[in-house]
């Protein structure tokens, strides 16, 4: 395989259009026809994970967080972001960052954190509401399975855990083809009358083009009518945050140290909320105080996250029991999501691709 195709499997999973508009995902240094036969999957770019990536003759890196995010003036080894780049390239090492895009999807940043913390009916906190489209295009009667098959088979009807999902109602289509047209039914020039059934199925935005190619190859007009329309339906596959319960109710002690223990860190930062016993739980991997409002609004008896201000904490006293655990503590566990990912794909697509975790997980941050 090559760095392409590894790409596309983390687009299938995480897709690029759904992260931060300002956020610099997808391939960041090296080749897409680069081979990839050996991926090293970590949170940072940092040199001890590119030293480890040289001496174990991997092909292509996977961070979560982006080594370059912000455009480069200059590529230089004058500076730490110029060196890495320019020993990814000597080393002949791609790299691939898949960041708020898998901070947005289901089973993603925050999903690892509410597993590890063992909650269970996880479901996305904010639902994004701003991807979905509906298409809708019109098929003679005995063409309606062929052009559905070839809708869903490029990305449209897929909502939740269901596929193949659409609305199907019989009318009567009209057309004359000019001259010169070549009709599948009847002459040019004249008005025909056709039973047809209009297709309705839901698509994610950037499969929109994907979608109108395969109507126009598998629809037997010559010209297709269909019709693209803006909807908002919260996704059930993307958004951010998670919320989850515990299987058991603990006091809010003895939830905090569930998080110590279960996190592996030695402290950790909150104020304590309104209820004694904890059920319901709110989390966002790294930086998720934007959330705050949104775990409120559904009712989580505590919030665990990363990077909470000062006033956040003021704020969320005695309301919820606000919970900083760090920001990276809360990213960690996604790299082993990536590796579990990837080993699947690998093994239903009978791949001989090897993938490792980094040895080099450690806060560059200390505490004493």
């Amino acid at each position: 395989m090559i760095v392409k195709d590894i790409n596309n499997l983390l687009e299938v999973w995480a897709p690029k259009n759904i992260a931060w508009e300002k956020d610099n995902v997808g391939l960041q240094v090296g080749s897409y026809s680069n081979p990839a036969l050996k991926i090293l999957v970590a949170l940072d770019a940092t040199e001890e994970v590119i030293d480890e990536a040289v001496k174990k003759n991997v092909d292509l890196i996977i961070t979560h967080h982006p080594l370059i995010f912000e455009p480069l003036k200059n590529v230089t080894t004058n500076d730490d972001q110029g060196r890495l780049i320019f020993k990814l390239i000597e080393s002949k090492i791609s790299l691939i960052a898949v960041h708020t895009n898998l901070d947005f999807t289901k089973g993603g940043v925050s999903f690892a954190l509410a597993q590890k913390l063992d909650l269970t009916n996880i479901k996305i906190l904010k639902k994004s509401n701003n991807h979905l489209k509906k298409i809708v295009v019109f098929v003679p009667s005995e063409y309606t399975e062929k052009v559905t098959d070839a809708m869903a088979s490029a990305g449209a009807g897929i909502i939740g855990n269901y596929e193949y999902c659409s609305y199907r109602s019989p009318g009567v289509g009209t057309f004359k083809g000019s001259i010169g047209s070549k009709p599948f039914i009847g002459k040019a020039g004249e008005i025909e009358k056709v039973d047809e059934i209009r297709l309705e199925m839901i698509v994610p935005d950037w499969k929109i083009a994907e979608v109108t190619d395969a109507i126009s190859k598998s629809h037997p007009y010559e010209e297709p009518a269909y019709d693209i329309y803006p909807v908002e339906n919260e996704s059930t596959s993307y958004g951010a945050g998670t919320i989850g319960t515990l299987e058991e109710e603990l006091t809010q002690k003895k939830f905090l140290q569930h998080v110590k223990e279960k996190l592996s860190v030695e402290s950790i930062r909150y104020v304590v909320g309104a209820q004694e016993k904890i059920k319901t739980v709110a989390v966002c991997g790294g930086s998720g105080s934007n959330l705050f409002a949104d775990a409120l609004a559904l009712k989580a008896d505590a919030f665990v996250t990363g990077d909470v201000t000062y006033h956040l904490f003021q704020q969320a006293k005695g309301k919820i029991l606000l919970v900083d655990a760090g920001h990276f503590e809360t990213e960690i566990y996604v790299v082993e999501t990536i590796v579990n990912y990837l080993k699947n794909k690998f093994a239903l697509l009978k791949e001989n691709i090897q993938v490792i975790q980094t040895t080099h997980l450690k806060n560059t941050i200390q505490n004493i």
